[in-house]
């Protein structure tokens, strides 16, 4: 025989016995489970009966009516997982249920949850229907599972379990935190010892905790989705723009306070090949003058070179006009003459990306 195909069969083998191991119970023998209870000591009459140590008495006061032996499920018990930010579980509770808190300032927190748990039914293609009129209580259609064996056209159904379950939302009066509870309504097993319409307590427990992380886990997916669209949209937004400063002449508007502007406004001219020679803090104007820069080969190769601005190599002054939060940046040549529209048009994008300070470390 075939080496490889010889240590494939004894991996198979292998994960074949790994996969018969009945989980829920403890393993080794269960001997102690058929021991009977000794009888007490009888002492005859007229002779005085030893003292008894209480320390270390077992009540009779049990439920003997409970598993013992292969039949006590010796698995941990299931846990609400809060992955989901700002979600939280009640301390001390069994129940499937979690709290969320209000996370995204514009969206309705209720209709975000329930948003999500509608996407996760249907990745499960499973329908979700309203109960009552409030959309509070909600329940959802069959899912099934079934274990098949055999390859192909010879597969057979060795066991089918449908489930279906309830969701019900609670809200405090404020609408900033919503709780989510889950259940689980209708079971449904067919196998080869028949049909069970009845589930174990506890694997009960574990199927209602294991949909409920799942919808947590789609809270989750919903929340950095979320995240990821503003950082793409603070890093596509345009902070600068062309308008007007109050004069009405061709300016640009930065959505930025004056006062941080104009202290990194330096910053500005030192990138783009502007020297100050004087400044007006008062009235915010900077005097400068423009050398386009040179970038070297090396800079061209490393990736350092610097945009340059087309304008000629001349005098300027940077006006800067607050304009209600925002803050107008007015340029004007040696003869105090402001640059048309038509120039600040051609330079925008090295502008732009210069003013928004995105390159700044």
């Amino acid at each position: 025989m075939n080496r490889r195909i010889f240590y494939f069969s004894l991996l198979s083998l292998a994960v074949t016995g790994c996969g018969s191991i009945n989980n829920k119970s403890a393993m080794g023998d269960f001997e102690y489970a058929k021991e009977k209870e000794a009888q007490e000591l009888s002492i005859p009459t007229g002779l005085n009966k030893p003292k008894k140590n209480t320390k270390f008495f077992i009540s009779d006061d049990i439920n003997h009516k409970g598993p013992v032996g292969q039949s006590v499920d010796v698995r941990a018990p299931s846990l609400v997982l809060p992955v989901a930010s700002s979600s939280r579980v009640v301390p001390g509770t069994t129940d499937s249920k979690i709290w969320f808190d209000q996370v995204l300032e514009d969206t309705d927190l209720k209709t975000f949850l329930t948003d999500a748990l509608r996407e996760q039914l249907v990745n499960d293609g499973v329908e979700l229907t309203a109960i009552n009129t409030e959309d509070t209580v909600f329940e959802s259609d069959w899912h099934h599972n079934e274990e098949t064996s055999g390859y192909w056209l010879f597969k057979t159904v060795d066991s089918s379990e449908s489930v279906r379950y309830s969701y019900s939302f609670e809200s405090k009066p404020h609408g900033r935190s919503v709780a989510l509870t889950v259940k689980l309504i209708d079971y449904m097993r067919t196998d080869i010892n028949g049909a069970s319409k009845t589930m174990d307590l506890i694997d009960k427990q574990r199927a209602e905790m294991a949909m409920l992380n799942q919808i947590i886990a789609q809270v989750d997916f919903k929340y950095r989705l979320k995240q990821r669209e503003n950082r793409l949209m603070r890093a596509n937004q345009k902070f600068v723009t062309i308008g007007e400063n109050a004069q009405a002449e061709p300016a640009y508007i930065a959505e930025i306070d004056i006062e941080m502007l104009w202290s990194n406004m330096p910053l500005f001219f030192a990138d783009y090949g502007f020297e100050i020679t004087d400044l007006n803090e008062s009235k915010k104007i900077y005097f400068v003058d423009f050398v386009k820069p040179e970038n070297s080969l090396w800079s061209v190769i490393w990736g350092d070179d610097v945009p340059v601005i087309d304008v000629d190599e001349a005098k300027y002054q940077f006006v800067l006009s607050d304009e209600k939060g925002k803050t107008s940046v007015t340029i004007y040549d040696v003869d105090g003459n402001v640059l048309p529209i038509e120039t600040l048009e051609r330079i925008f994008p090295v502008m732009e990306a210069g003013l928004s300070f995105r390159d700044a470390l």
